[in-house]
Formats: C-alpha cells, sequence, structure tokens
C-alpha cells in the first residue's frame, strides 16, 4: 500500500498557506499545489498519517480517490459510481457526503450531495449487495466532493474531527481561537521555543497550550483518534510505529518560560483545566491579573494578544478607549520586546498609537483579521521615525 502515490489535500485557515506547505516540506512530503486555503501533496500513506499527526496548521487532511470533468448532474453521478468504494470502506459503515463548490454551473449542491450519496450506495448494492447508511452527525466515514466550473474531485477525509480539535479541550469559553491558528500566529511571529512568551489576554489558553506543545515537541495530534482508522487500507502496525516515535521526540520541559493571564477568573480556571488536560499545565506560569497591572517578565521577549473585538466585548466605546491605553502600556513597560496583536477591529492600528511594522491578513473562521507586529523601542516608533524625518 504505502509505495503507491497518493493525491492529499490539506485545507487551512486563509493567509497560513506558505506555513502549512513548509511545515509538510518538513515531514518529507513533496508539495504540489498551494491555493488559497490549503496546500495539495502527494506521497505515499506514511505521508497522510505524519501530516495527521504532527501537522499544527491543517484542518484536515483529505485522500483525493477520484477526478472527472462534467456538465450535468449524470455526469456527477457518474463519476461517483465509477468509483471502487467498496475498496476503501464496508457497507455497514456510516457515510456522510458534503459538497463545497467555486463557480459551479448547476443551481443545487444539496441535490448533488443526494446524486453523489445515491452513486455510492449503488454502487454498494451492485458489489456487496448491502448499502451503508447516512449518518449526517457522526459518520464513520466522511466523502467530500468539490466541484470548479468544469471538474468534479472526490475526497475521503483521513483525519474524522477536524485537526485543530486536538483532543484535550474539555469546556469551551466564547469566541475560543482555533488551535491551528494559534500555531499559525507563532509561527508568524517567529517565535521560537528559546524566547519568553507571554499572553496577556489568554482567554482558554489556546496559544499558550499552542507554545507549550511546540516546545515540548509534542505531536499535537498523539492523543487523539482519527477516520483512517477505520478505512480498509489502515495500515496499524506502521501508525502505532509513527506514533511511539513521534512520542520519543519529546522533551521534558519548555526550555523558555511561557507566560498566561486574563483577568476573568472563570475563564482561568478553564485554562487551567486544558493546560491539564492537555499535559502542560507544569510549563505555563497561569495567573489571574487584569493586562495593565502586568510587568515584563524579562528584559526581551514575544508577547501575543488576541484580545476581544467586539465578540466577547461588547461594546465598541470600551475598545476604543482600550486600545490607546494599551499602546501606553507597552511603550512603557515593554521596550525590547516583540509585540503580536491578532484583531478583527480594523481601528485598533489608528488607537494603539503605534506604527506596525507588519500588516498581515488571517481568517480567525469567517471573520477577516489583521496580525499588526510591533517592535517596542524606548520611546514610541512614531516618535523614533519622526525624529528620523527631521534630521533627514
Amino acid at each position: 500500500m504505502d509505495s503507491t502515490n497518493h493525491r492529499f489535500f490539506a485545507p487551512c485557515p486563509r493567509g497560513l498557506e506558505p506555513l502549512l506547505e513548509a511545515e509538510l516540506h518538513g515531514f518529507g512530503v513533496s508539495a504540489i499545489a498551494k491555493t488559497d486555503g490549503g496546500v495539495g501533496f502527494h506521497g505515499p500513506w506514511t505521508a497522510m498519517y505524519l501530516a495527521n499527526l504532527k501537522s499544527r496548521i491543517a484542518s484536515r487532511i483529505l485522500w483525493e480517490v477520484g477526478q472527472s470533468p462534467y456538465r450535468t448532474e449524470n455526469d456527477i453521478y457518474r463519476a461517483a459510481y465509477a468509483l471502487a468504494w467498496p475498496d476503501w470502506f464496508t457497507p455497514s459503515q456510516t457515510i456522510k457526503v458534503k459538497v463545497s463548490a467555486r463557480r459551479c454551473p448547476l443551481p443545487s449542491l444539496d441535490f448533488l450531495t443526494l446524486r453523489i450519496k445515491d452513486a455510492i450506495c449503488d454502487k454498494f448494492v451492485a458489489l456487496r449487495h448491502k448499502r451503508p447508511n447516512v449518518d449526517t452527525v457522526r459518520p464513520n466515514v466522511r466523502l467530500d466532493a468539490f466541484l470548479d466550473p468544469s471538474t468534479v474531485t472526490f475526497y475521503l477525509d483521513t483525519s474524522g474531527e477536524p485537526l485543530f480539535k486536538r483532543g484535550h479541550r474539555t469546556a469551551s469559553v466564547d469566541a475560543p481561537l482555533r488551535e491551528n491558528l494559534a500555531a499559525g500566529i507563532l509561527r508568524l511571529a517567529g517565535w521560537t521555543p528559546d524566547q519568553t512568551l507571554l499572553d496577556p489576554m489568554c482567554g482558554s489558553g489556546t496559544i499558550p497550550i499552542e507554545a507549550a506543545l511546540m516546545s515540548r515537541r509534542i505531536a499535537p495530534g498523539i492523543s487523539r483518534n482519527f477516520a483512517f482508522e477505520r478505512l480498509l487500507a489502515h495500515d496499524d502496525p506502521r501508525w502505532r510505529r509513527l506514533r511511539e516515535e513521534a512520542g520519543a521526540e519529546q522533551l521534558a520541559e519548555t526550555p523558555a518560560p511561557i507566560y498566561a493571564s486574563d483577568h476573568d477568573p472563570a475563564v482561568v480556571k478553564v485554562a487551567q483545566r486544558t493546560f491539564q488536560g492537555a499535559g502542560v499545565a507544569g510549563d505555563i506560569r497561569l495567573k489571574q491579573s487584569d493586562i495593565f497591572s502586568l510587568d515584563a517578565p524579562a528584559d526581551r521577549g514575544v508577547m501575543v494578544i488576541n484580545p476581544p473585538y467586539g465578540v466577547r466585548l461588547s461594546q465598541a466605546d470600551e475598545l476604543a478607549s482600550f486600545y490607546p491605553r494599551l499602546g501606553d502600556w507597552l511603550k512603557k513597560g515593554f521596550p525590547g520586546w516583540r509585540v503580536y496583536i491578532l484583531t478583527g477591529d480594523m481601528r485598533a492600528q489608528k488607537l494603539i498609537g503605534l506604527a506596525p511594522s507588519k500588516k498581515l491578513p488571517l481568517f480567525n473562521g469567517s471573520l477577516e483579521c489583521r496580525l499588526y507586529e510591533f517592535k517596542i523601542v524606548e520611546g514610541s516608533m512614531r516618535r523614533k521615525t519622526q525624529l528620523q524625518n527631521d534630521h533627514g
């Protein structure tokens, strides 16, 4: 099975495609196509195992099982019927079909979903005399079809639950940051495990957890199950071996301290429980504190903030007074630090009173955000630039 060169597609949050491509290269995978919202790659079955186990950026890993041109709904039915579904799973397993499209000329994706499901079931009846049942909530096997204007591509989902669900979250809080976006922000910030990290508005703790997992080389998928374990081609001994090898790479502790705090005592309790569930409670120094009461824990470091932006703080005027205070606090207390702020509030840059050295568009789910980089120097960036202009 493993010598075959399979085609896979790994979707990810928009804006993180170059990071995902670099990550896949790091697993020895040859990335073949970077598109808006994901990376296509090919390789043996092991490549898919490693991507599921180790990718911090991908949302899921889809195995491409067929592609065909189409013009009508019947063409799509025939293309789906032609595929060898009974070679990949059994009729006793439940299925869910999901169809997505870009500029598809056909009128109804719901009808196409039904036609593809019928084709799969008809194929099973013809070859196995039994058809799989549909389960739209917890299916054993998820099938994806993607249509562009002239081609339909069929995938089997090898991940199951999205990969950003690492398996350690016990409670959810409002407006959580997805784990793969948090990992992406840490990479975009150029943070490395030998640098002190501070998240002063940590919420349920997603950013510090991702940092701790990276620092200790803990594979993000090491403690969860995957959909590929239910496919007929699954090679369990190989999978167990890869997971054991990943476990052997883990470090006992983080090379540099990770600090986290939040002003809300209930949220801090949730964060503490989540840190324990992820096995990193001893790696993160967590406390309950208002952001403006915090002092810099080191002369230099990286701060990552995902402040409430009209999602957790509902009042626009609260935010309008927050950002200027944040800018002053950073200037006074954090010279020598690099600060990264992810916000969906497009007024933030103007209100904070600091000049960003970088500004990157990112998406948190469907919410368009900006990741700002501020290099905090003695006095404000703006004043330094003004002096340079005066003497220029």
